[in-house]
């Protein structure tokens, strides 16, 4: 399949990634747009990682009211002023903020969930899998555990406006996009609802 300007601009536009990049994903997946998505998002995961130990310096406070009623501020860091200072940066916190809003997470990620919640949960789910299968019950007990902790910690959670993405994938897709890494540093949500 022909790889024309026009298919390297609708890529770019759907995935925030450099024009190269996409150009070259575009290639790998021989045109075909959906295997050249999943290309991008590999190696947006491999960028990160290797960023993944860089100094955080800037950032941008996203912030998101709901009604007057309930907001949330997210800290958004970054590592250089020249990337917070970006547009589309507090853009990016602000999204966050209003999935705070929405959710309401008790964790930013897996390592904050306190071990008492942890040991309480697999309690409770050691019960109901009691009664499996042996060599199933430690794979349906990671299930559970996985499935219960999802919706409370924020980097796991389903990004309210995509379904097909985490809010790690959006991190993860911003270290790509601004070249650096890009870290949920804080969050906290509010509510005069009680």
């Amino acid at each position: 399949m022909e790889i024309t300007t026009e298919t390297i601009k609708i890529l770019r536009d759907k995935t925030g990634v450099s024009i190269m990049q996409c150009k070259k994903a575009l290639e790998e997946a021989e045109g075909d747009m959906d295997k050249a998505e999943v290309i991008l998002r590999k190696r947006s995961g491999a960028a990160a990682d290797k960023k993944a130990d860089r100094d955080l310096g800037a950032g941008a406070i996203g912030v998101y009211v709901h009604e007057g009623a309930i907001g949330a501020m997210v800290l958004l860091s970054c590592e250089t002023d020249f990337v917070s200072r970006n547009p589309e940066f507090p853009v990016l916190a602000r999204e966050i903020a209003m999935q705070v809003a929405a959710t309401n997470p008790s964790y930013l990620s897996d390592t904050d969930i306190a071990p008492e919640a942890l040991e309480a949960a697999k309690a409770v789910f050691q019960a109901e899998v009691a009664d499996k299968p042996a060599d199933m019950q430690e794979k349906i007990l990671e299930g559970k555990m996985k499935s219960y902790f999802q919706d409370q910690v924020l980097m796991n959670q389903t990004y309210i406006k995509d379904e097909t993405k985490t809010i790690r994938d959006l991190v993860t897709e911003a270290s790509q996009k601004f070249g650096e890494r890009v870290e949920v540093s804080k969050f906290v949500r509010m509510s005069a609802r009680g």
